[in-house]
């Protein structure tokens, strides 16, 4: 697919000494593309960059294939807009609001009104339009928000952590809603966040953006299931990451020695390969050990017994000490018919295809 946005060697240098250094970048027609980072790695400087807010020190900022300087770059950042955490909704209704930009660029009247109605339908506050912003709760405000970005038609929607300050419930409901309606558009979209909910979502691609510089860019569900190095994968919500030597690879089965426990991973590594093996906590099941299914297809069980247990409102994460320290996340539910507790003996199982192999030396 085409690019809408490109960069290539860019660098931006901000007076604290922070770079953002990025070789190449392309946001392609119709995709949602995730800009995804801790705080300070960044994030918001380099979508700055890409809406023609800041110039780059070096490299170039091409849209639709031609280079652009964000001196003169006016009539390119009218075929964009913006999205910020904060509405930033002016003192008027919604329906006044979401028209705002409409007038800015001469549509107004009866020319403006059936657009700004069924955008506010898309967005599901259409019922509000006669209401005052000031009125809106922190949801509703953020959906006129979007409906006022995406009445115009924008080649590129920038979303700048738009659900950070929502309530739980509200952040749930306008992250599917705005999904739904960005692929039935196919609106190019680049959207940065340092959630892992977020682009998990929405996003088609992720960059993760570390120290200014572009780990890995990929596919999300290949970002989040195969990161490429430690750092990225502690950064995707991996905390189970150890180090292991590959001592056998037979019928598709990669052993590997963790602290004296062998675990059978779908992945290739030549013997003698020293590794480490990263675990996501949503794969790993808890079971007591009388309960455990000798027959089950899971190629690893690993029997343990239960180090810390930490309850949230969105369920429990369990460290178990097999060994090495294991981390699982269960629901509410589980650790109650589990009757989960610190100390207890445990069984955490795990198939071969949940383990990541991330390559760290040569053969012993």
């Amino acid at each position: 697919m085409s690019a809408v946005l490109a960069l290539r060697d860019v660098r931006r240098v901000h007076p604290s000494g922070f770079v953002l250094d990025v070789p190449a970048l392309d946001v392609a027609a119709g995709e949602l593309l995730a800009i995804m980072g801790p705080n300070g790695s960044g994030k918001s400087t380099l979508l700055r960059v890409l809406g023609l807010l800041e110039r780059p020190e070096a490299g170039t900022v091409r849209f639709h294939d031609q280079p652009v300087d964000a001196r003169d770059a006016l009539a390119e950042r009218r075929r964009m807009a913006t999205v910020f955490q904060e509405p930033l909704l002016a003192d008027a209704t919604a329906a006044d609001n979401v028209g705002l930009g409409l007038r800015f660029r001469g549509v107004a009247g009866e020319a403006a009104a059936p657009r700004v109605v069924a955008w506010l339908e898309r967005l599901g506050v259409g019922a509000l339009a006669s209401r005052q912003a000031r009125t809106l709760s922190g949801g509703e405000a953020q959906r006129v928000a979007l409906a006022r970005a995406l009445v115009l038609e924008p080649a590129v929607l920038l979303l700048d952590e738009p659900f950070a300050g929502l309530d739980t419930p509200s952040r749930t409901t306008l992250i599917a809603d705005l999904g739904a309606v960005l692929r039935q558009d196919r609106v190019t979209t680049v959207l940065v966040t340092h959630d892992r909910g977020e682009a998990r979502a929405l996003a088609d691609r992720v960059a993760v953006l570390i120290g200014g510089r572009i780990q890995q860019i990929d596919a999300a569900a290949r970002v989040f299931q195969a990161p490429v190095s430690e750092e990225v994968a502690r950064f995707v919500g991996i905390e189970t990451i150890v180090s292991g030597r590959v001592f056998e690879r037979a019928a598709g089965v990669t052993r590997v020695d963790v602290g004296g426990r062998t675990l059978e991973v779908a992945a290739s590594a030549e013997p003698g390969t020293c590794v480490r093996i990263a675990i996501r906590p949503e794969d790993v099941i808890l079971a007591r050990p009388r309960d455990v299914d000798r027959g089950t297809s899971a190629r690893n069980a690993l029997v343990g017994f239960i180090a810390r247990i930490s309850i949230t409102e969105g369920g429990g994460r369990v460290v178990v000490d097999c060994g090495f320290p294991l981390v699982a996340t269960v629901t509410l539910r589980s650790v109650d018919e589990l009757g989960l507790v610190e100390g207890m003996p445990i069984v955490a199982i795990f198939k071969a295809n949940a383990p990541h192999v991330i390559p760290t030396g040569p053969r012993a």
